[in-house]
């Protein structure tokens, strides 16, 4: 049965208890028996398995982050060779693993004991996601027969200088049994030309890759091989790489520490949302499927994901994409709200699933930066976790000595950030408002205004959020008829944070009517949630160079079910993506108004002084570009008569934001006029809006008197 449907959920979990083999038998060619060594590679298994070839045990596995690759010269035969892998249960190990030591915690939703197990945390539980863990071959198996060597690893790095850009180019050779071979390397240009490279090779003209609204994304083809004496390709490397300089900012200015995106000397004001695994089953994954949702994220003006740490290191493809359409990647270590016991065996894997998704990823010019953890920095700060003086040199030794000392080995030119909230590290105040990035909840999980995002001026805000229904359709897909009620046995199992259900319904009434059915309520929250990730967003952008990051909580969802995300599991847009576009766009026209809802919180304060009605219009221009703009605004009644309107031109420098002066309107009747701003550019609007000054659910809307019809034609 559908394991999203209804409770099904427990049942797949069940299943999960027990172990489950996977055997092929297959031939292989006298060639490849003839190679002087051969290993079998697995790319990927999920997560404890053992692995037996012809009878002969091969491997014991336990990191679902890792690659395995076994030499297996003298036990294969031509023909019906036998390969056998036992998955072992995750759901038994953690259970008896967190029996035998149950100081070692971290997320409530997850199952006890996840942090184990080197395997996707969001399998087993998490506050948008369904106990669903998987299990088998997740990612490719392949026989491969080495002769005289092969390339282990390839480091591309770039000196730019003088608007020119030096490649340098250095390959690892691995399992060499003979000096005569050497390596060849090329370069293509985006346009084809081919350019023969030594050791280095000097463009005097080079294309720079951007991220998405700041210019265009050419990528170059490095392509290396490793030739016999005869000139035979004994092995090739070859990617796409894009010549950009990339850091972050994180130097002491006026209002702190910056932390900010540099990308080719440019700082970049980051736009987008967090990424979280698209499935609980990963076969389901396809490389169409990703590329869908990414190409809606550029549509929505995004130009940086974060792919957040519970999850696991994407494909190939992933990065790929976001490589062709300028996204930029904050790209989190697979550890999230946890703590981990450092054992010489679990830091063991630890170094190799470490090793090998940063020689994996490295040369890809969307990777923005690495990140230890989401989160576990955090975790101290608010005394949820490493309550003991072990656990907190456990968690130093691993995320500010160990990691960065890889990543440091292997990616010496991408920036390392300890945690996600982080001010640097050493529990130095994470989710402090003049340093690093943070995490800001408490309008959501706090439940303050959306007005409360204006009291904050971050430096960098890598997660905020507001919950949303899906389109009902999706509901429909997972419920029983009779169960379509927000407080429903199975409405309550699609909704994994608490009483979020409740939450969504108490908001909806500080701002709405009450919603006549479910279709009502799904829409008029998902407006609720485009408003609120509308606020902050403004706020931040209206602000750029003290804030210079905005990425919501969360771009997708792993399986249908109500939460942050703005994009539902089916590929839906919610209406925040829809307002993404708007409050993303490179050049914004936003209001900072000020009217009811900043000045009262109910109908019946009593207020010191009566509510000032005013606004200050802002324009916020991310683009490369000089503009001139056109801003004009009007007074308007619910039927759209002008009332009051005024018109202002002015000329707006690239990279920066500008506002316009403050205007009082102490006449305005709040229930009965709204205020309507635009942008023009070239006699084009660019940027648009409304506001009013009091509650939608007290403004007197007039009846549209819209009708509808559907045609077969």
């Amino acid at each position: 049965d559908d394991p999203f449907f209804g409770d099904n959920e427990n049942a797949a979990l069940a299943l999960m208890d027990h172990d489950y083999e996977y055997s092929l038998v297959f031939d292989v060619s006298q060639r490849l028996l003839d190679s002087e060594r051969i290993y079998l590679r697995m790319e990927g298994l999920d997560t404890l398995a053992d692995g037996w070839l012809n009878g002969n045990k091969l491997l014991e596995a336990d990191n679902m982050h890792r690659c395995w690759e076994v030499e297996t010269k003298g036990l294969l035969r031509l023909k019906d060779n036998s390969l056998l892998i036992v998955f072992h249960s995750p759901t038994r190990y953690i259970a008896d693993a967190y029996r035998a030591d149950p100081d070692y915690g971290g997320a409530s939703d997850a199952l006890n004991g996840f942090v184990y197990l080197r395997k996707a945390h969001y399998m087993l539980g998490w506050d948008w996601g369904a106990r669903l863990p998987d299990c088998g071959i997740w990612r490719d198996v392949s026989l491969l027969g080495v002769c005289k060597g092969r390339i282990g690893n390839v480091l591309v790095r770039q000196r730019h200088q003088d608007g020119k850009v030096e490649l340098s180019i250095k390959a690892t050779l691995t399992d060499v049994t003979t000096e005569n071979i050497h390596v060849e390397a090329s370069l293509i240009t985006p346009q084809g030309e081919a350019l023969p490279v030594g050791d280095s090779v000097l463009l005097d003209n080079p294309e720079l890759w951007w991220p998405n609204g700041y210019g265009a994304q050419p990528l170059y083809t490095v392509n290396v091989a490793l030739l016999d004496a005869d000139g035979h390709t004994l092995d090739q490397w070859r990617r796409n790489i894009g010549l950009r300089t990339m850091t972050v900012q994180n130097q002491k200015d006026e209002w702190g520490q910056s932390f900010c995106y540099e990308v080719n000397g440019v700082s970049i004001f980051a736009m987008g949302a967090d990424y979280i695994p698209e499935d609980n089953l990963l076969s389901r994954v396809t490389p169409e499927r990703t590329r869908a949702l990414l190409e809606s994220a550029k549509l929505a003006n995004f130009n940086t994901v974060r792919v957040w740490g519970g999850g696991y290191y994407p494909s190939d493809s992933f990065y790929d994409d976001c490589d062709e359409l300028g996204l930029l990647v904050w790209q989190d270590f697979m550890f999230a709200c946890g703590e981990y016991k450092l054992t010489p065996e679990f830091e063991r894997t630890i170094c190799a699933e470490i090793r090998d998704n940063v020689l994996r990823l490295r040369h890809h010019p969307s990777l923005g930066l690495w990140c230890g953890n989401n989160e576990n920095e955090m975790f101290e700060a608010t005394g949820r976790g490493l309550n003991t003086y072990t656990k907190k040199y456990e968690y130093i030794r691993l995320f500010e000595d160990i990691i960065p000392q890889i990543v440091h080995t292997y990616s010496p030119d991408t920036f390392y950030w300890p945690s996600s909230p982080s001010s640097g590290g050493k529990f130095d105040c994470p989710n402090d408002e003049s340093r690093g990035d943070v995490h800001y909840w408490d309008v959501w999980h706090g439940g303050k205004p959306f007005t409360a995002y204006r009291n904050f001026l971050f430096r960098f805000v890598s997660e905020f959020g507001f919950q949303a229904y899906p389109h009902p359709k999706t509901l429909e897909a997972v419920t029983s008829v009779q169960e379509r009620d927000p407080f429903s046995y199975e409405m309550e199992k699609h909704q994994r944070n608490g009483q979020a259900n409740g939450k969504i319904l108490m908001s909806v009434a500080q701002m709405y009517p009450y919603p006549k059915d479910l279709n009502s309520l799904c829409y008029t929250s998902q407006i609720l949630q485009a408003d609120a990730m509308r606020y902050g967003v403004e706020h931040w952008r209206r602000n750029r160079g003290r804030c210079m990051g905005a990425i919501y909580w969360q771009l997708n969802d792993c399986w249908p079910v109500i939460s942050w995300s703005s994009i539902d599991y089916f590929g839906r847009w919610k209406a925040l993506h829809y307002a993404a576009k708007r409050f993303f766009a490179p050049l914004l026209l936003s209001c900072k108004e000020e009217g009811e809802l900043t000045q009262m919180q109910s109908v019946n304060d009593q207020l010191a002084q009566p509510v000032e009605n005013r606004f200050q219009l802002c324009i916020s221009n991310e683009t490369m570009e000089e503009k001139e703009c056109t801003v004009c605004w009007s007074l308007r009644d619910a039927s759209s008569n002008r009332l009051m309107e005024e018109q202002t031109k002015l000329t707006v420098s690239p990279l920066c934001s500008q506002w316009l002066p403050e205007k009082k309107l102490p006449d305005m009747d709040r229930r009965r006029q709204y205020i309507a701003y635009q942008l023009q550019v070239d006699h084009q609007i660019v940027s648009q809006g409304s506001v009013i000054m009091t509650r939608p659910k007290h403004f007197l809307f007039l009846d549209p008197k819209l009708t509808a019809a559907v045609s077969n034609d």
